[in-house]
């Protein structure tokens, strides 16, 4: 996993803090994808996630004729950010690689982690209705595959 600094005024995560990160709030964090559009523009999407701390891969849930999609057939690099908005100030963001997990059967499995974590239960609306998406191949998953994190984690001044 290689980590870059993000800010000269902030402290880089190391590896476990930003694996830890990553990996425990999915639940509470979404994630900014970057893409360039069929116009050459910038795109920003902003979507829920899945970290697999084991690959360092980050997973997406998406329609499989989403525009993010769409743009990413073009040019599969993305940059993406993860950040948490309250004290202290941490997060992650870099560009990775991005590959199409189309297989339906191979997809059923990472849904119900996907939804477990994101979720806390494959009993929801939310889960019911996106596993039924993925088995009726309507609903991917993107695999993103980060070249880096740049973190930076803010420390709250002691009052």
């Amino acid at each position: 996993m290689k980590i870059i600094n993000a800010q000269a005024m902030s402290e880089t995560m190391t590896e476990e803090e930003t694996k830890n990160f990553l990996a425990n709030n999915a639940n509470d964090l979404l994630m900014r994808i970057g893409t360039i559009d069929e116009k050459g523009e910038p795109n920003v999407t902003v979507t829920a996630f899945y970290f697999d701390e084991p690959s360092e891969r980050i997973f997406v849930a998406t329609q499989k004729n989403s525009k993010k999609v769409q743009h990413l057939k073009n040019r599969n690099i993305l940059s993406y950010c993860i950040d948490d908005p309250n004290p202290p100030y941490t997060g992650a963001r870099g560009k990775g690689t991005v590959k199409f997990l189309i297989d339906i059967q191979e997809n059923i499995p990472l849904a119900k982690k996907y939804l477990t974590k994101l979720t806390g239960s494959l009993d929801n609306h939310f889960a019911r209705w996106l596993m039924n998406e993925i088995e009726k191949g309507n609903s991917i998953f993107l695999e993103i595959t980060p070249r880096y994190f740049s973190t930076w984690r803010i420390p709250v001044p002691a009052k």
